[in-house]
């Protein structure tokens, strides 16, 4: 049986917090040369929380080196280290093993609308929210499409000289264009590390994605919980900075 927490030294419950991270780093960080600790962290600079700990990382990898290779015993360090140093790497253990979910950075409060709903629903919604996205399902309940600000406005600007149009009678569905926007569905679940992976996977895809919906189990038949965009993703990296 092993040592519980309080029966660990503080070198101990070092080496193993490292570990800890040393095990996400691997499992997250793609297409590294090694499974090097500190070329892990450099490699994967593209993910936020890798990024926001960068520094620490590279000084808990020194440290750690020191520490483990100058034991005398498998049990036995020559050296301990802080106890606030060891408490704050257990922090950042914890956090990289339950990473913030794409949910917890999204926009939570998602306005969704159905085609036969009117278009002034949706600027009123506009001009009270501020969203610039909305969700389209058709009477089954089925997402369909994503209706931008940008299509509203360039669809009322090709109107703006059609003296029949009654904004009070356009709905949703006169504005569908073929050219629809790319969607990818995730579950409330997902990480934040998973979300940027698949960002990364759209690096130089001319066809970009538009936003990321999140929906309980990421199935297009469930209502929104969230939406997160490319934007977002960059909020979290200079809040983190």
């Amino acid at each position: 049986m092993g040592k519980t927490k309080t029966e660990l030294t503080l070198s101990e419950r070092f080496e193993t917090a490292f570990n800890r991270i040393h095990k996400v780093l691997k499992q997250t960080v793609k297409q590294a040369d090694s499974d090097k600790f500190t070329e892990l962290v450099y490699k994967g600079h593209n993910h936020v929380l890798i990024r926001h700990y960068k520094e620490d990382l590279c000084q808990y990898a020194k440290l750690r080196n020191a520490i483990v290779h100058e034991k005398i015993d498998v049990d036995y360090y020559i050296a301990e280290p802080h106890l606030d140093v060891v408490e704050e790497i257990e922090r950042i253990a914890d956090e990289f093993e339950e990473p913030r979910t794409g949910l917890s950075i999204s926009t939570k409060e998602v306005y969704y609308f159905y085609e036969d709903d009117h278009l002034k629903d949706v600027l009123s919604c506009m001009k009270k929210t501020g969203h610039t996205r909305f969700p389209i399902y058709n009477k089954e309940d089925k997402y369909r499409w994503l209706l931008t600000t940008k299509e509203i406005i360039s669809w009322l600007t090709n109107q703006f000289d059609n003296p029949k149009m009654d904004l009070e009678k356009v709905k949703v569905k006169e504005l569908y264009q073929k050219d629809e926007k790319r969607v990818v569905f995730i579950s409330q679940n997902t990480t934040v590390f998973e979300i940027e992976d698949i960002y990364d996977e759209d690096e130089g895809n001319t066809d970009k994605i538009e936003a990321i919906i999140i929906t309980a189990t990421g199935q297009k038949t469930e209502k929104p919980n969230g939406i997160i965009t490319s934007w977002d993703l960059l909020e979290v990296a200079l809040a983190e900075e």
